[in-house]
């Protein structure tokens, strides 16, 4: 754990606040320790609800790393990624992530409810779902 790397993670999110946004922010440190990007959140002023700051060095990694230097990255960032950024975090193959807060205290701090679960149904069809999808994964 990088506790300079965090804090600029806090700091990257204090930045993002005060530019009018949800407060989270987030940096990539490549295998030397060199930081290979930062981000912090954006969706309000791009009107993005994706544009989460662990989403958005998700995708520059995918984009911008091959696998093997992907895979020796750390992301520090200032809270612990939601589950839509975690998806994104286990395709993009970034190493590691180090978080400052977690999420449940993160909802402690929190005044009103928070997000609710959309309700899921399912699964149906399963011999017709499976066609297009079998073969497809090594």
């Amino acid at each position: 754990m990088n506790e300079v790397h965090l804090r600029r993670a806090i700091e990257l999110a204090a930045e993002a606040r005060e530019g009018g946004n949800p407060p989270f922010g987030s940096l990539l440190v490549g295998p030397d320790g060199a930081v290979l990007a930062e981000e912090r959140n954006s969706s309000l002023s791009d009107n993005d609800i994706t544009a989460h700051p662990e989403l958005k060095l998700a995708r520059w990694a995918a984009q911008n790393l091959d696998a093997d230097t992907a895979a020796g990255t750390t992301m520090y960032t200032s809270c612990e990624p939601c589950g839509m950024c975690g998806g994104a975090l286990a395709r993009s193959g970034i190493g590691r992530v180090v978080f400052a807060l977690a999420s449940r205290q993160l909802n402690g701090l929190k005044s009103g409810p928070g997000f609710t679960d959309v309700p899921t149904d399912g699964p149906y069809l399963y011999e017709e779902a499976k066609v297009p999808v079998e073969g497809y994964y090594p």
